[in-house]
């Protein structure tokens, strides 16, 4: 039934397409639950709305729902048309049950798919399909995806799609290996030198290469520039050529080198423009009246770097994202114009009902309401009768605030303050933070001298130390610094003399100021960094892109919100998730939320109660990470890529010794429909039928026996010493003895007496029979076994691993390099204190987010095994632990390939004297770490 409000907003898993969404009735203005996706789109102010609860005008990208059915069918069919790599590459970010904790969001997988598919899906499927121009003279394709909803892994996705493609095929003109990133600012660009192939990259992180493919990735040239780099004309940097040579303006040739540095000599360039809604064309002769000076100036200079660029080395394609995907048109409020080259969205309604962002909480009542159907005056403070004239005065700070203001800030100050004593009780090292967003810098400067001299009665939101009066203007110069200023140990910038003094009182330069408010800006709600300690952030307009504190808890708006825009941009901010632990119960994320005076969200759905003001947030969550003063608890291990074999010459094979393989016929397709599509929907009245039941009646079994040998035998000839005529001939001998022996069991047992659909379900799965058979033949006749560790990265240890957060319980180590571990379980729970008691132990760590773990095979399918400990023992023997309740045949295949990885590593010799066991229970570990002790 509809509502006035919302008591759940989460309603889809973050990692499927979401099922239903929540839909505002502009005519009854209640929300309802609806099923299906919601269209693509944006809502923007209605015409001649001055009204602080106008519900807006639903404005459809008809585009967009033209290109999902298209990518979906496509993605249902198996990527037709795309490359091997391609293939291979969209196979591993969809594998949920390998990736485990480092799953791709649906939003993610969309973006990066719908990308593809515009450069690599049929063309047929593409008819109609026409994406306009910006009216430059390179392609443009933007993804439009909400703030917090992972737009950096996407640019990884899309780098190692192109990287490695273009390594694999260097003819196909459609990749490029030379990436050029553009960031709006220094923030930005910090954040994403984790884009450039190295240590502690995202490509690692978050597993976004396939294993054996990451040679090709580091064949690549990735660069990561500011916009203000692309201003190579600026007056200064004119003025200082003159000093040197008396040039002036660069050729079209020299600025290219400038720019693109090591890069200089690439040629059909890949362009990423994060936070593309900077990069804008202007229209000669448009009247920018009312847009301001400086944004013009960096939507002109970001994409004219771009046209010399293009104009000189050529961009192959240029990739936007950004949460807005608007240009500012000179027009009134609420006016912008959406970039026409969106091809895929995933806008702030859509992340908040996955969960991918906090719930925003607004107040939609109070006892001062006029009428039941009335909201609350704290809903769009700034529209209010008592308060829109008086903060757009331009008064001197000590001017007092209205009293609707002060009565706003002391409410959501108490609910903050409320919010803090939980932080502390729960022993967080920071604090929760409050955001203010005013008007104007006059306003701004009000609310700084109301907190600061006690007028508003909250006593630690007061506190001076933990406040954060941000000067717009300062942080831009910083923002637009090509490197940060090189600080002291107190924050002063260090000049050439300051480098060898120790004088004391070194002054602050303008430039050190910027960078110091910038760092402190960036690292609100870090351990460690300058911005740790603070509470309370003011602000004129938008903070910085690249400004992602997770610590913001409640947020106030003081200015006009007329549009959807200016509703994402403010709020998006704050919205940023701790944890991504997802509820068993549920599937869904358990909500995170950020309470909201002012920002009036008729635009989007949000949570709120009728009768009362929003509950505090929840509980902060707890940060894995691994600790510097306990480096001699690191633990590390050999990075293997594989394992080679030398085998013995002659090969055996002991049949009733292999494991069964079961193949099910009713999970093997035989027939598939096709229909032609129209508009991209099938028209199902003209369906044509693929039937592979000639192909049965075609491989006869000699052949099926033939193929499978060569599979194996591919497999093997690499590490085969002898003659490979004689290898081939025995593999065939042993593969017609394994297919012929009855140890595939066929389900149902029925399609096994037909001697035709057992030749299909056997050629239909000859990986899974392959994989299957090589396996048993490699346990049997191996003389040898060789580590091939990955040359570029060959150690990886528990000082690797990244911070993340959790809501699960967790318990403080002792003799551990990582400060908790996480418990899933009683069992869990009772290993890890036994382990940090028992004299035989040396160190260990939860291999949790550590990245140790063994490819193995399965009834012919590769999967990863990730043993539950890593132990160093007194006598510094390595010990691989698997705690388990209940054994399978799955487990002991674990197991074998975990022995193997054990014995090719001890045969190495260089990294010890490993060794695996299993817990079964509790009370065995000690006698386990006493019996490899």
């Amino acid at each position: 039934m509809p509502s006035k409000t919302i008591d759940q907003l989460i309603i889809n898993s973050p990692y499927e397409e979401p099922r239903e969404h929540w839909k505002y009735e502009r005519e009854s203005r209640l929300f309802s639950r609806v099923p299906g996706r919601r269209p693509a789109g944006y809502v923007r102010a209605s015409d001649n709305s001055k009204a602080f609860d106008d519900p807006g005008v639903f404005v459809e990208l008809p585009l967009i729902n033209k290109i999902r059915p298209r990518v979906n069918a496509w993605r249902e069919a198996g990527y037709p048309g795309v490359s091997g790599i391609t293939k291979r590459l969209l196979e591993h970010w969809r594998d949920a049950e390998q990736r485990e904790y480092q799953r791709l969001f649906f939003c993610q997988l969309e973006a990066i798919e719908t990308l593809i598919w515009l450069t690599e899906g049929p063309t047929s499927e593409r008819v109609g399909i026409d994406v306009p121009s910006d009216g430059g003279n390179f392609t443009r394709l933007c993804s439009k995806m909400a703030t917090g909803s992972g737009k950096t892994i996407v640019m990884a996705m899309l780098i190692a799609w192109q990287v490695i493609n273009k390594n694999a095929y260097p003819q196909d003109k459609r990749f490029s290996k030379s990436i050029f990133i553009v960031a709006p600012g220094l923030t930005v660009k910090s954040r994403l030198q984790v884009l450039i192939p190295g240590p502690n990259d995202y490509y690692q992180e978050f597993r976004i290469i396939p294993t054996g493919l990451e040679d090709k990735l580091r064949q690549s040239k990735v660069q990561v520039h500011n916009w203000h780099e692309l201003d190579w004309e600026s007056e200064e940097r004119i003025a200082k050529r003159r000093s040197v040579d008396k040039r002036g303006a660069l050729s079209d040739e020299a600025y290219v080198r400038e720019v693109l540095s090591d890069m200089a000599s690439a040629e059909n360039i890949v362009v990423i423009n994060d936070e593309a809604h900077h990069a804008w064309r202007v229209a000669p002769k448009s009247n920018m009246k009312g847009v301001a000076r400086e944004d013009v100036e960096e939507a002109t200079k970001w994409i004219g770097g771009l046209d010399r660029i293009h104009k000189t080395r050529g961009i192959l394609t240029c990739f936007d994202l950004t949460a807005t995907p608007f240009a500012p048109t000179g027009k009134r409020s609420g006016d912008e114009t959406l970039f026409q080259w969106i091809v895929s969205d995933f806008g702030l309604n859509d992340a908040i009902e996955s969960g991918l962002v906090k719930t925003p909480r607004v107040v939609v009542r109070d006892d001062a309401k006029l009428g039941k159907d009335f909201k609350s005056r704290l809903y769009h403070i700034y529209m209010d009768q008592t308060v829109k004239d008086d903060i757009n005065r331009k008064v001197e700070p000590h001017v007092p605030l209205p009293d609707l203001v002060n009565t706003a800030y002391t409410i959501l100050g108490n609910d903050w303050d409320e919010t803090r004593k939980r932080w502390e009780a729960e022993g967080a090292p920071t604090p929760p933070v409050m955001i203010t967003v005013a008007n104007l810098t006059y306003t701004a400067a009000r609310v700084e001298y109301a907190l600061t001299h006690k007028k508003i009665h909250v006593e630690k939101l007061s506190e001076p130390d933990g406040i954060l009066h941000i000067d717009s203007k300062v942080l831009n110069e910083a923002e637009a610094q090509e490197e940060p200023a090189e600080m002291d140990s107190e924050g002063a910038e260090l000049s050439d003399e300051d480098e060898d003094s120790e004088a004391p009182g070194k002054k602050l330069t303008k430039k050190g100021r910027a960078e110091q408010i910038r760092q402190i800006v960036s690292t609100v709600g870090q351990v460690g960094k300058p911005g740790e300690k603070i509470h309370a952030v003011i602000s004129v307009g938008m903070l910085s892109e690249g400004w992602d504190a997770k610590t913001v808890t409640h947020i106030m708006g003081l200015r006009a919100f007329s549009s959807q825009l200016l509703c994402e941009q403010v709020v998006g901010r704050g919205l940023r998730r701790t944890s991504y632990d997802v509820d068993k119960e549920s599937g869904l994320f358990s909500a995170e939320y950020v309470n909201i005076f002012g920002v009036p969200f008729t635009f989007m759905p949000h949570e709120g109660d009728e009768d009362a003001l929003p509950p505090p947030p929840p509980q902060p969550t707890s940060k894995i990470q691994p600790l510097s003063e306990r480096k001699n608890f690191e633990i590390s291990w050999p990075n293997i890529l594989r394992i080679d074999h030398e085998y013995q010459p002659e090969l055996s094979l002991d049949l009733p010794k292999i494991k069964p393989l079961t193949l099910d016929a009713y999970e093997t397709p035989t027939i598939a429909d096709l229909a032609p599509v129209i508009d991209g929907k099938p028209d199902v009245t003209k369906l044509t039928s693929i039937d592979v039941e000639k192909l049965g009646r075609e491989q006869r079994m000699q052949r099926v026996i033939f193929q499978s040998a060569a599979e194996i035998y591919d497999l093997m000839k690499p590490n085969w010493k002898a003659s490979r005529e004689f290898l081939l001939a025995q593999i065939i001998r042993l593969t017609e003895q394994y297919l012929t022996s009855g140890r595939i069991v066929i389900s149902p047992p029925l399609f096994n007496e037909d001697d035709l659909r057992r030749r299909i379900l056997y050629t239909l799965n000859m990986t899974k029979i392959v994989q299957h058979l090589w396996e048993a033949i490699r346990f049997e006749n191996a003389l040898a076994v060789v580590p091939q560790f990955d040359r570029e990265r060959p150690i990886r240890s528990t000082g690797d691993m990244q911070p993340w957060f959790t809501r699960k319980p967790c318990e403080v180590t002792v003799k551990s390099h990582i400060n908790l571990v996480v418990l899933d379980s009683r069992w869990e729970a009772s290993e890890g204190f036994e382990l940090d008691r028992n004299s035989n132990v040396q160190c260990w760590a939860k291999n949790d987010h550590l990245g140790f773990e063994i490819l193995y095979t399965y009834k012919g399918v590769v999967q990863r095994f990730r043993p539950d400990f890593l132990v160093r023992l007194a006598n510094s023997k390595m010990l691989a632990l698997e705690v388990k309740g209940q054994d399978s045949q799955q487990d002991m295949t674990k197991r074998d390939f975990l022995g193997e990885w054990v014995r090719a590593v001890n045969s190495h010799g260089g990294f010890g004297t490993w060794a695996l066991d299993v817990s079964f229970s509790p009370a065995d570990l000690p006698g386990i770490l006493k019996k490899h002790n």
